[in-house]
């Protein structure tokens, strides 16, 4: 049976590793909408694709280009944390 102590600190880890790999995109969305909402303010255009289509696209591009990183946070986590749990039974 799994302790407490080490399911919050299984629970914290995982809730690192989702921060760690949502930060890029996060930041980028947060930069664009800024960007786009200033623009919005500075020119008096109220069109709501102006907001999601660039913030869309890249929120895409960099998730296509931090794939690789997620896909390492990822399996470092399992293998250091959760397949060593499921192999040693503790």
């Amino acid at each position: 049976m799994m302790s407490e102590s080490l399911f919050y600190d299984t629970l914290r880890q995982a809730m690192w590793a989702a921060v760690t790999m949502a930060t890029p995109i996060l930041i980028v969305a947060l930069v664009v909408g800024l960007a786009i909402g200033l623009f919005q303010a500075l020119t008096s255009v109220q069109e709501m694709t102006l907001t999601f289509v660039p913030k869309l696209t890249a929120i895409v591009v960099v998730f296509w280009m931090t794939m690789g990183f997620m896909t390492q946070t990822l399996v470092a986590f399992f293998n250091g944390h959760v397949v060593p749990m499921i192999a040693g039974g503790s």
